[in-house]
């Protein structure tokens, strides 16, 4: 494509103008500078998470431009020489530390913080140079290939043993490589695992079961490999001749009807503030937060080289701070708004990710249409406003979409690419537990439950919710001829009666109403969360995982506002014993009516790979709808110009066609 259909401009936070604003890399360097003139800061301090402290919703609506801005960071500090470990609070505002809480790691239900960069490296040294390991890699006949051979770091689960329970503990499982650059994952050395103590930089033990050859499959994708391109897909064009249609100014957007602002952390990655959707002169609140704070990667698998395999991607390894700098043209294209994303390394220093956050605008076909009796035709094309970013865990890739469409729908739909992680077993043979992808090479069924957590404001703070199904009803004097059917609202007014799933047999949803407005027709204003009904979490109740992920064992759950209560597993659910999160909030059983409510909503695919998935995955997709119900009197989408959202040529021998409607 010619270079002048694929321009960007770019949002870099290095100034605070706004409560909400994402941290600068000025503000992270500052507040290490205060930890470090404090005393927190030695050659063994190591940083596994820097968060911002989120602004009161309070200070956000008292916020006028020019107001003094308080702005705290929070800081986990880790002694790696020790595994002593603390929250401290930092304000960067008044060059002080407010606030010191040491994390009860060695005693139950424990948990440890996420995992820093160094370690994945520190974990495949302390495997290699284990005795025990090289004597497992000698006995396989695979000791020429142990120098390029892969040690992959992987979260431990819990499972209550002595000698890991209060530790901080990786496990690591072999791959091997034909050169430097050859792709790992389709070399598995089946039956492998040496466990890790990080903080004693030991082997606790090495497990060496079966003697299953690896496969000697190649696993490269690179168009090195693959060959000539084809040549028969013709170019689309991407042009905006005027212009996008969107307005940034700093983190806050404008389009169409549409404003929020845009912020970006290391463990949630993407996330908007103050959505709302403009109705006549009135910015009307939809959403005062979203994001999606947590997933969760269970296998199925009961072989000792995988059962214990259940990867939190936000909160053991951290969404944002693996987040992917996105490149135009490639993983964007048409007229691009970019925002840099500012994370802090393994020592607390700030790091850019440069254009982590991607804006564009998408034609997406028809929004209306009619004909009329007389033949007349009326029709308007649809647009969606796209908001996204990428990260990579592993071997896996996800990218996170948030479409703004012009009718007042959202959409949040996660992209899951990459490579799927399989072992080794004799070709031909039956696992009840994994498919053969390849000869010799299986992959273990698994799951990528995602938990978005929506702060919902819909014309305020004040909303309830419900439950709407589709039901049909029973032959007899309601329904004398057997066609009729209705709809039957379930109030959800406490925690306690929340904890649901998904019903396509009855077109569930879930409706959020406004206690303050009402619309035309004298209805609670609302907006519907649509499902895309999937399966929940299939691990069984008396599992460590099932105490663990709790959240992904039901489609929808809701809690009372509370500030504290960010991710869905708890705040450290790297190693811990279960019960955090949304298990323990929701035990309060606080209520639900006419008050500030979050939605946690759980989605994703459980994916039985395919030799189609291999060796690397195209897209899988999933997500949901937030729709408006009765939250506007009309289409707003009515003033829409004929034709005005796409232009087109009809092809032919040349170039001088135009079309228009």
């Amino acid at each position: 494509m010619s270079e002048h259909h694929h321009t960007s401009t770019v949002t870099a936070p290095t100034s605070v103008t706004h409560p909400l604003d994402a941290l600068t890399a000025d503000e992270i360097a500052r507040g290490r500078r205060i930890l470090q003139g404090a005393g927190y800061v030695t050659a063994t301090t190591r940083f596994p998470s820097v968060l911002p402290v989120e602004p009161t919703k309070e200070a956000v609506t008292a916020f006028r431009p020019g107001d003094a801005i308080e702005r705290c960071i929070l800081f986990v500090v880790l002694d790696t020489a020790t595994g002593v470990c603390a929250e401290v609070v930092v304000s960067v505002t008044s060059d002080a530390v407010v606030g010191t809480t040491e994390l009860a790691t060695g005693t139950a239900p424990y948990g440890q913080p996420q995992y820093l960069l160094e370690e994945y490296q520190q974990a495949e040294q302390i495997a290699k140079a284990s005795p025990q390991w090289r004597a497992a890699m000698e006995r396989r006949g695979l000791a020429d290939r142990a120098e390029l051979a892969f040690c992959a770091p992987l979260a431990p689960g819990h499972f209550n043993r002595a000698d890991e329970v209060g530790r901080r503990v990786i496990r690591s499982l072999t791959f091997l490589r034909s050169s430097p650059d050859d792709s790992p994952w389709s070399h598995p050395v089946e039956g492998l695992i040496v466990h890790i103590d990080l903080t004693r930089a030991e082997v606790i033990r090495v497990e060496d079961e079966g003697d299953t050859p690896v496969p000697a499959l190649d696993g490269n994708y690179d168009a090195a490999t693959v060959g000539p391109a084809r040549t028969s897909l013709k170019p689309i064009e991407i042009t905006q001749p005027e212009g996008p249609s969107f307005r940034v100014d700093g983190q806050a957007v404008e389009w169409e009807n549409w404003k929020f602002r845009v912020g970006f952390n290391a463990r949630e990655g993407l996330v908007l503030n103050q959505v709302t959707f403009r109705d006549g002169d009135e910015d009307r609140s939809v959403l005062a937060r979203a994001s999606v704070p947590e997933m969760v990667v269970p296998y199925g698998d009961t072989t000792p080289t995988r059962f214990w395999i259940s990867y939190f991607d936000a909160g053991e390894y951290l969404l944002g701070k693996n987040a992917n700098s996105l490149t135009l043209g490639c993983d964007c294209l048409g007229v691009i708004h970019y925002f840099d994303g500012v994370v802090a390394d393994d020592h607390g220093n700030p790091v850019t990710i440069p254009q982590v956050v991607c804006m564009h605008e998408e034609d997406y076909g028809i929004l209306w249409k009619h004909t009329d009796l007389n033949g007349k035709a009326e029709v308007r094309r649809s647009r969606r406003l796209v908001v996204s970013y990428f990260s990579t865990i592993g071997n896996y890739d996800y990218g996170f979409f948030w479409y703004f469409y012009l009718d007042g729908t959202i959409q949040v739909e996660a992209k899951a690419t990459g490579i799927v992680f399989a072992g080794a077993g004799a070709p031909g043979s039956i696992d009840p537990h994994a498919t053969e992808i390849a000869p010799g090479l299986f992959a273990p069924v698994h799951q990528h439950l995602f938990c978005a957590r929506l702060d919902v404001a819909i014309d305020g703070e004040r909303n309830s919710l419900a439950e709407v199904d589709v039901v049909g009803i029973p032959i007899g004097e309601d329904n004398p001829h057997g066609n009729a059917f209705t709809w039957q609202t379930t109030p959800l007014r406490r925690e306690s009666e929340t904890g649901r799933l998904a019903d396509a047999t009855k077109a569930r949803v879930w409706e959020v109403t406004s206690a303050d407005r009402r619309n035309a027709v004298g209805k609670p204003t609302a907006f519907h969360l649509v499902p895309q009904p999937s399966a929940t979490l299939m691990a069984q109740p008396e599992s460590t995982v099932f105490g663990r992920a709790t959240f992904a064992t039901k489609h929808l759950w809701a809690t009372a506002f509370d500030p504290a209560e960010r991710f869905p597993a708890g705040d450290y659910p790297n190693a811990h014993a279960g019960g955090a999160g949304i298990p323990a909030w929701t035990a309060a059983d606080r209520s639900l009516d006419e008050t500030d409510i979050v939605l946690w909503h759980v989605f994703g695919p459980t994916h039985i790979p395919r030799p189609e998935d291999w060796p690397i995955m195209p897209v899988d997709y999933s997500g949901f709808l937030f729709k408006p119900y009765g939250f506007l009197d009309r289409n707003p989408a009515l003033d829409l110009p004929d034709g005005a959202a796409a232009s087109a040529c009809c092809g032919g021998a040349d170039d001088a066609c135009t079309c228009t409607h």
